[in-house]
């Protein structure tokens, strides 16, 4: 079922996101950053024109974290790769599938910004943030939902960027989902969030009724098993079961370093609380290390890639390897994340077990997290990091009128909590049924007039 279109503009605006409280991760701490905004135009053959929109924050020191680079100059990094991107997307000028686009561009949008020193993960913002702009255009013109579009193949989704798999093992994949009707929150715990006491991991007024716990890790194995010994402690109070993983975002210097850690999460019983509930270990040692470092006998307790995914070809890589799973994130791309999800079903069907996850660093209330929740509730992830809430005042400097709008078109997801618009947990879980709408998984759109352009990305010499 997959239609073409043609695309007529694209473009970016952003709005400053400043954090309620720091949020601390690997070695950078986060305060504010500003939300990117995509509104493409597109022509759908037969049917007339579209827009679409996405969002996603412009988040330093993640996609690429050259100790070189302040996080200043990582944000600029983003912001051109999306100018490349839409340069290489505008350039195509018939008419043509939302995947052939986007397949069509995305070797030439690494090489481009290769040559100015961008490395693979920020080169993808932009394809991924301009696909899902164009994906809700054309399921707005077709009057569909994203998870009927998708199971359809709205998009033409097709192998050419992943050999190992067939089309059929595409489409297969596809035409089988089922969307979860709820998806579990993760609460993510900064390296800087309180532990004990009152706003630490077992206040309620923190983790939401949370069941599942994302707990971050600093590279240091001494240090990070003494907290992990205390997270534990209180995790143990909140009287009901819980479930965690781990996420050290390259820290762990090197395989002997993450062994230390694991040997003590195996032995230390003041680690056994988080031990005997840990389910995976995200992305431990620096992406570079990571590509040509075996697991070996580790990989028994479950390690997944998350910023070493930068290329259709990471996982396939990262599986010889001993990774067992991969993370899904809008930010980097919404087609890699489904070939990544076909990848496990097939896998896991041939004996061996493998997952997906859901890790959502850069989502915030409203478009962002309406995409990428709709995506993992599609592909099947059952539980994912939902660190957007908890990090930012609620729709944060979003204008009243539209967050109103979101909670409006979407009572499932947003209540007025007498301190403005935020996220509705219900029972640790978020509800999917307010997605099932015409366009990718929102009835509104941001108040572009609320927005302002882009920023242009700034020379070395402006930065320094």
């Amino acid at each position: 079922m997959s239609v073409r279109l043609k695309l007529r503009d694209i473009a970016f605006f952003e709005r400053p996101v400043q954090f309620a409280r720091p949020f601390r991760f690997g070695a950078i701490t986060i305060n504010a950053t500003p939300q990117l905004f995509v509104r493409a135009e597109i022509e759908v053959e037969g049917r007339g024109t579209a827009v679409g929109a996405s969002a996603e924050l412009l988040v330093p020191k993640w996609f690429d974290k050259r100790p070189e680079l302040s996080p200043a100059q990582t944000v600029d990094e983003l912001r051109r790769s999306l100018e490349i991107a839409r340069g290489l997307y505008l350039a195509r000028t018939g008419f043509q599938t939302a995947f052939d686009l986007h397949a069509s561009c995305i070797g030439a949008q690494i090489a481009t910004c290769a040559k100015e020193n961008i490395p693979g993960l920020a080169a993808a913002y932009g394809p991924a943030e301009i696909d899902k702009a164009i994906l809700d255009a054309l399921l707005r013109a077709i009057g569909t939902s994203f998870f009927e579009g998708m199971a359809a193949n709205i998009a033409g989704i097709d192998a050419r960027l992943s050999p190992d798999l067939s089309e059929r093992d595409i489409r297969t994949f596809l035409a089988g989902r089922v969307p979860l009707a709820r998806v579990a929150i993760r609460h993510t715990v900064g390296l800087d969030d309180v532990v004990e006491g009152e706003g630490g991991i077992a206040d309620p007024r923190e983790n939401t009724g949370a069941r599942f716990f994302k707990l971050k890790l600093s590279g240091d194995p001494a240090a990070d098993a003494a907290r992990l010994a205390r997270i534990g402690k209180q995790l143990d109070t909140l009287g009901r079961d819980y479930k965690v993983t781990l996420d050290a975002n390259e820290q762990y210097a090197d395989l002997a370093a993450l062994q230390a850690l694991m040997d003590g999460l195996n032995r230390d019983a003041a680690l056994r609380p988080i031990a005997a509930r840990l389910l995976y270990v995200e992305q431990p040692m620096p992406r570079d290390i990571t590509r040509r470092t075996p697991l070996g006998a580790l990989g028994t307790r479950g390690f997944i890639i998350d910023e070493a995914d930068d290329s259709y070809d990471a996982f396939p890589a990262a599986r010889a390897l001993g990774y067992r799973g991969i993370s899904s994130k809008s930010c980097k791309g919404l087609y890699k994340s489904i070939i990544n999800a076909t990848r496990v079903a097939k896998w896991s069907a041939q004996g061996e077990a493998f997952f997906i996850t859901g890790e959502d660093l850069t989502c915030q209330a409203g478009l962002a997290v309406q995409q990428d929740l709709a995506l993992g509730a599609f592909i099947g992830v059952t539980h994912a990091e939902r660190n957007g809430h908890h990090y930012v005042d609620g729709f944060g400097e979003t204008p009243i009128a539209e967050a109103q709008a979101f909670a409006a078109a979407h009572p499932d997801l947003y209540a007025d909590a007498r301190r403005g618009i935020r996220l509705s947990i219900h029972d640790g879980d978020l509800l999917t049924g307010s997605l099932h709408c015409a366009g990718f998984a929102s009835s509104v759109h941001p108040d572009w007039s609320a927005l302002r352009p882009l920023a242009q990305p700034r020379s070395q010499e402006q930065l320094a």
